[in-house]
């Protein structure tokens, strides 16, 4: 994976590396990817597979990679007001990456998205609040909240699940990061039971501060079970999912994966098997993968028989769509899912 640089006056000191697919055609999508405290770019990529993704669904991939220069366990700081707000620091830095990105490969600024785990996880939300017109989605993998935290202690203490906020005074906190007033990036929201080291009630406040940037009711449009782990989908008032959670019981700080599938996953440090790729079904909320597997697919399908009213509906968002028609296995996964109901 090479380095990507002579991005901007890179005020964050940040480094970056990037992933391009062999035949990425103009106008792809382009994911961001942070990478945890501890980890680097390359590690998180292994683990995670979305190189792997990639090649297969065709889009863009930046890595902006934290140096000990800035903090000694590469966190990201997403609590400092100097790097988590627009136009300072390491949030202006991977702005900068993301316009060069686009500038080198063609990649659409209309289909931009965002994740990371953990510090990257609270980058993420902090990109999103930031830079919203930037982004089409973002996925918060045990992250935290929005402006929850400008110190050290006070991160520790939202870590712990210290200093709650309400979901209106959260979702003022995003509206007053930039002046932007809308459409808003759609959030995925990802978070073990047993994590001890980022409390998972920050789940909660991630989905109360994006629900209600959104507008939407607090009681969610969907409930269903996906791979075994609970999944609540709130949608606007157009039927359109705008967050999704997924909680999955039992686990601890870290990424789920898949690593018995073929997606090219590898358990690490922080890098946990789940049973569940999150790779792959935060692909199919922002709608890049539209044709996730017949068994995901039908986990959901079967654990919702009984209430039609909450299966999960087609990729949310719509902007997207394949260039090229699936021939082979692709399209026999595809008609299978059409059948179903689960794909147009």
């Amino acid at each position: 994976m090479p380095t990507f640089g002579d991005f901007g006056s890179n005020p964050g000191a940040l480094s970056a590396r990037s992933y391009i697919p062999k035949s990425l055609p103009r106008g792809a999508p382009l994911v961001v990817v942070l990478h945890g405290c501890t980890q680097t770019a390359s590690g998180y990529d292994r683990s995670a597979g979305w190189s792997s993704a990639a090649e297969e669904h065709g889009f863009a991939l930046l890595f902006p990679e934290q140096q000990r220069a800035n903090n000694p366990n590469l966190c990201f700081n997403w609590f400092s007001p100097e790097d988590a707000s627009r136009q300072k620091g390491e949030a202006l830095s991977v702005r900068q990456m993301i316009a060069a990105m686009h500038t080198r490969y063609g990649t659409d600024p209309e289909q931009v998205f965002i994740t990371g785990l953990s510090a990257g996880g609270a980058m993420a939300t902090a990109m999103l609040a930031t830079y919203p017109e930037v982004f089409a989605g973002g996925a918060i993998i045990s992250g935290l909240p929005f402006g929850t935290a400008s110190s050290v202690p006070e991160a520790l203490g939202r870590m712990r699940a210290h200093q709650g906020v309400t979901p209106d005074d959260l979702a003022k906190r995003v509206r007053s990061a930039s002046s932007h007033e809308g459409p808003w990036p759609i959030v995925s929201v990802w978070h073990g039971t047993s994590d001890v080291t980022v409390d998972c009630s920050n789940a909660q406040a991630i989905v109360d501060q994006w629900r209600a940037v959104h507008r939407v009711s607090a009681v969610p449009s969907r409930k269903d079970t996906v791979s075994g782990y609970p999944h609540r989908v709130w949608s606007d008032a157009n039927g359109r999912a705008v967050v999704e959670e997924y909680i999955l019981t039992g686990m601890g700080h870290g990424t789920p994966l898949s690593t018995s599938s073929d997606y090219g996953e590898s358990a690490a440090p922080f890098m946990l098997e789940a049973g569940i790729s999150s790779t792959r079904q935060i692909l199919t909320f922002w709608g890049i993968r539209a044709d996730a597997s017949v068994t995901e697919q039908l986990a959901t399908e079967s654990a919702t028989e009984e209430h039609p009213e909450t299966r999960l509906a087609p990729p949310a968002n719509p902007r997207w769509r394949r260039a090229t028609p699936a021939t082979g296995v692709q399209k026999t996964i595809e008609d299978a899912l059409r059948t179903a109901g689960l794909m147009r």
